[in-house]
């Protein structure tokens, strides 16, 4: 078995990931995990499956004929056990241009690596906009200081609401 990761994007409908997985369970792969969603009318998410290696060009065949999704693979490599730390991060405040790139690059100041993002709107009818939400997981090194990134954060609105913790 070796992994792969996919990434897929098309009109959504239903039976999209049965069509996925059972062409993964058919050549023999297991489903690890995946991150799928809708968005603006399309179906966009990845996925990381382990698969025989003589099976990838079987996957690869099937998974660009497909009908309703553009499909991207390639060979995953196998995670580093390194004695890295994480830490999950929620932030909630009001949103704006650039509030993403803003947060981003308070942590690549930090020299952190983002492992997982997620992002939203919703509409907040009591403040007369919209609230920004993000959840992410950082990797942190074990004695990293949480309190000076928590204030960097806080620091980029008045609204801001962070909270940090160690995993």
């Amino acid at each position: 078995m070796k992994p792969m990761i996919f990434t897929l994007v098309g009109q959504d409908k239903p039976g999209l990931i049965n069509d996925l997985a059972q062409t993964v369970y058919e050549l023999g792969g297991n489903w690890l995990g995946s991150n799928l969603s809708h968005m603006a009318g399309h179906f966009a998410g990845f996925v990381q499956i382990n698969l025989p290696i003589e099976k990838h060009p079987d996957l690869i065949d099937i998974f660009s004929q497909h009908p309703h999704l553009k499909i991207h693979l390639i060979a995953a490599q196998e995670a580093p056990n390194n004695h890295a730390k994480t830490a999950k991060i929620e932030i909630t405040g009001n949103d704006r241009t650039g509030i993403v790139q803003e947060l981003t690059n308070i942590l690549n100041q930090f020299n952190l690596n983002i492992m997982k993002f997620d992002s939203s709107c919703q509409s907040a009818p009591n403040w007369g906009g919209n609230l920004f939400k993000a959840n992410a997981i950082i990797s942190i090194a074990v004695d990293f200081d949480l309190l000076e990134l928590t204030e960097s954060l806080e620091a980029v609105a008045d609204d801001l609401m962070v909270d940090i913790e160690k995993l």
